[in-house]
């Protein structure tokens, strides 16, 4: 036992002092940290509190060592560069940004780093020459995995052994789109399932869409998740139920407003991922030397009020894999 201890203390002691060290740096300095969305501040409460506990637990205290600056556009994404322009002015150490803001401030030539949480691709939004090299003084999360979308009719499938024809509501403006309408075509081709695709990008689009869904209802509809299809998410769900037509998706605030079932990223780990990037960049890390990443934990949502009410059964093999029902 005495031996044991001998040979591990040498070992620990360097590794405590470098933790002490590194929040003694954390816990020395006053940062301030923005927060930029054209969402509202309601739709973001929730995502805001993980990236909180994360700073947290990196030991970034608000009141303490800590201010963070907010600023929410109300939906109006034409509000983007004064807000950020505001945030520079304070100014802030880290912009943190989300959603179709990051689109904007990579048009813009602001001298603050960005780390961002973005539903799209990096790279065919025009901000990463691939994930490795991210451009703009800009890096952080993306929440797309395309090929997620194949898995989806595969899980579909087992659920409607009958199916034959899919609609899919897609925003053609999102970066990436045209990929995740890829790998839905590719398995549709393998399970023998028709695709009748809806290129939505307005309200007008999508009341058509809707219109001619009603008028030639398909067996389900696959809804890609984007900011527009959040934001008419219950216009859409409701739209499907009224013709019986089991909506998925890919993450769970589709679930969660009557689609049948998501799989997709878990967006809290990307949340609080952000966190990290934010730390180290406040530590000194460069934005274009720190890779963007993409999921790697992903959570299949099941609605059995949904599936009851359209008259699904949902089989036991595919309900056994729900994370969460």
């Amino acid at each position: 036992m005495r031996r044991r201890q001998f040979i591990d203390a040498p070992i620990a002691l360097p590794i405590t002092v470098a933790i002490s060290d590194a929040r003694a740096q954390v816990e020395s300095r006053q940062y301030r940290v923005g927060w930029l969305s054209a969402q509202t501040a309601a739709s973001l409460a929730s995502s805001l509190d993980v990236v909180r506990d994360a700073l947290a637990s990196a030991g970034y205290v608000e009141g303490r060592n800590l201010t963070l600056v907010f600023r929410f556009g109300d939906d109006a994404i034409e509000r983007v560069p004064t807000l950020a322009a505001e945030l520079e002015r304070i100014p802030v150490d880290v912009l943190m940004a989300q959603g179709a803001a990051v689109s904007v401030l990579s048009t813009l030539t602001l001298k603050v780093p960005i780390v961002y949480v973005f539903s799209g691709d990096p790279t065919a939004a025009g901000f990463a020459d691939g994930l490795a090299h991210p451009l703009h003084n800009m890096t952080g999360l993306t929440f797309m995995a395309a090929e997620l979308n194949g898995k989806r009719l595969d899980l579909l499938r087992e659920i409607l052994p009958d199916l034959r024809r899919v609609g899919v509501i897609a925003n053609p403006e999102h970066p990436g789109a045209n990929l995740e309408r890829g790998y839905t075509e590719d398995a549709a081709k393998r399970l023998g399932v028709t695709v009748d695709y809806y290129p939505t990008s307005t309200r007008e689009e999508l009341s058509r869409a809707l219109d001619a869904m009603r008028a030639n209802p398909p067996q389900a509809l696959s809804l890609f998740a984007d900011g527009f299809a959040v934001a008419h998410r219950e216009r859409i769900i409701e739209g499907a139920a009224s013709r019986r037509i089991p909506v998925v998706s890919g993450w769970p605030i589709f679930a969660r407003s009557g689609a049948l079932f998501t799989y997709g990223p878990q967006l809290e780990d990307s949340y609080r991922r952000l966190a990290y990037y934010v730390d180290r960049v406040l530590k000194g890390a460069r934005p274009a030397d720190l890779p963007i990443e993409r999921p790697t934990k992903f959570q299949f949502v099941v609605n059995l009020k949904t599936a009851k009410s359209l008259g699904i059964t949902i089989p036991p093999s595919v309900l056994v894999r729900a994370e969460t029902v």
